[in-house]
């Protein structure tokens, strides 16, 4: 079992990618995590672990990339915590998991580069919570949403009761959270919570269709436009619009950005280089 009491223990990228259940592979560009603990793919703390790891590792490459997470198996995208470990929880080591929680998180949902998730089947709880940390939710017509912890007497613990509201607005997130109640994907789609609907068989290949879009699209630019949004939603509004002015200006400096308006000039596909 985790340790949930210590909330030390580490473990290495390569264990992370190779060993624990969640995977990695990586394909010109394109990061793939996978979720990999049938049946349902629990997101145990030792799980969130693994993904910091693998997160941490993904940091140290310089080349631009797109990560895509999904949930092995046919079942879940990620069913939530362990039940088990949650009722061994006292006020002080559910402090401690909740703050674990939330720094893994956002190391995610702070990463660099674009992530999207890829959503079949359950995601409920900590998954959904994952999936609040992403920059895209593209999800299966079979998805499922919710977060159900006041059925067990708690409230979502890893940024659900902050990352919600901000993503759907305050009365929706009310609502799923109070009521605890599981949404269908056309659900999520109508109130915002994903971006994009489709059949199960199509949603491996329209994540990566997706990421190859974005991987085709200048490198500063995604990256200082990720920059712009994630930071200035934490600002003021004419505080947001200065920092847009910097990023806007440092791009206008780069070569990418002399490459991107000449081939349009040139009318032809530009070739960046992300400098």
């Amino acid at each position: 079992m985790p340790d949930i009491y210590g909330l030390a223990r580490e473990v290495s990228p390569v264990e992370s990618a190779e060993s624990k259940g969640v995977k990695l592979t990586y394909d010109d560009g394109v990061a793939h995590i996978t979720i990999d603990r049938p049946p349902v793919n629990a997101l145990t703390l030792d799980t969130l672990i693994q993904l910091s790891s693998v997160f941490r590792g993904l940091e140290n490459r310089t080349e631009p990339m797109v990560v895509i997470i999904r949930g092995g198996g046919k079942k879940a995208f990620a069913a939530g915590a362990d039940i088990r470990e949650i009722h061994r929880l006292t006020s002080e080591t559910g402090r401690n998991l909740s703050k674990r929680g939330h720094e893994i998180s956002s190391q995610i949902a702070s990463f660099p580069w674009p992530v999207i998730a890829g959503v079949l089947g359950a995601c409920f709880g900590g998954g959904m919570e994952l999936a609040l940390c992403c920059d895209i939710r593209i999800a299966s017509q079979s998805a499922r949403f919710g977060l159900p912890e006041v059925n067990l007497g708690i409230i979502p613990g890893w940024g659900g009761t902050q990352r919600l509201p901000r993503l759907i607005g305050a009365a929706r997130a009310r609502d799923m959270i109070f009521t605890g109640r599981i949404i269908t994907a056309d659900e999520a789609l109508r109130i915002g919570l994903v971006n994009r609907v489709v059949p199960d068989e199509e949603l491996e290949n329209t994540c990566i269709e997706l990421a190859k879009t974005i991987l085709d699209k200048a490198p500063l630019a995604i990256k200082m436009a990720k920059q712009a949004i994630d930071e200035g939603l934490a600002m003021s509004f004419e505080e947001g619009l200065k920092l847009e002015e910097e990023c806007f200006a440092k791009l206008c400096s780069s070569e990418d950005m002399k490459e991107g308006t000449l081939a349009f000039i040139e009318k032809r596909k530009p070739q960046f280089t992300g400098k």
